[in-house]
């Protein structure tokens, strides 16, 4: 089990922390890259390989088993969530917009009052995006958020103050501050799975293959082949954080 910071520890850290920070003008503060570093090179290897997440739209039917697997697998605490599928419909009035955001939960038919009116309906899985320009490591001031080879993007919980810096920096949404832990938490591609060659639990069961995770450099990795065909869309591409999850088929009305 993943051991946390005692509260004694992380009030002083805290305010070290905010001290440090009304001091930043004096320049970097080296301890921030020194602490992500070891934090990287303390995980397993990866064997070179750069993962990427593949979300084909057009197959993702919201049977919500994703969240659950995600839920169970992850021990997510509950009204918490690291994955959700949220449903878009789409009229000449404007769009509809609700989620599977609970394990479990399962959407009502679309009201009556747009049924007559839908020009398209869509369920969109939403997830960590792991970006390669990620704002919440920027942000951390302690060092804590770090990439990990591969691309994942992780929390140190031995070094996380839980100041939430990180959950307003996200521009996705997906991180949140996880009551049992006391610190910030997020989707992590089941990390600890994929380092042991499995693939990510909302992956193992989606019915119909619209979650798809591989390496993409890769040439004979189906994710591989769909990364460098460039057929594919990223949310809020204009953030230019650089996410590697990546949509087939995602309406432009989606944020």
């Amino acid at each position: 089990m993943e051991s946390t910071p005692s509260k004694g520890r992380r009030a002083f850290l805290h305010e070290l922390v905010l001290g440090a920070v009304a001091l930043a003008a004096t320049g970097p503060i080296a301890i921030l890259s020194s602490s992500r570093t070891r934090a990287a090179a303390a995980l397993p290897a990866t064997n070179g390989k750069e993962y990427a997440f593949v979300v084909d739209v057009s197959k993702c039917i919201g049977c919500g088993y994703c969240v659950q697997a995600c839920a169970i697998e992850n021990k997510v605490p509950k009204e918490s969530i690291r994955t959700w599928v949220e449903r878009y419909i789409a009229t000449d009035e404007g769009v509809h917009v609700d989620a599977i955001d609970q394990p479990g939960k399962v959407l009502d038919p679309p009201p009556a009052h747009l049924k007559d009116k839908t020009k398209w309906e869509a369920f969109i899985p939403k997830l960590c995006n792991q970006c390669e320009n990620a704002p919440c490591v920027q942000v951390c001031p302690v060092g804590a958020t770090f990439t990990a080879p591969g691309g994942f993007v992780l929390v140190d919980p031995e070094h996380c103050i839980g100041c939430g810096y990180c959950i307003q920096a996200c521009p996705y949404g997906v991180r949140f501050f996880n009551p049992e832990t006391r610190i910030a938490d997020k989707c992590t591609w089941c990390y600890h799975r994929v380092t042991k060659g499995l693939e990510p639990a909302c992956v193992t069961v989606c019915p119909t293959q619209a979650r798809q995770f591989g390496d993409r450099n890769d040439p004979a990795d189906p994710v591989g082949q769909i990364y460098k065909s460039d057929n594919w869309h990223t949310l809020k591409p204009e953030m230019h954080s650089d996410s590697r999850v990546l949509y087939l088929g995602l309406p432009r009305e989606v944020v």
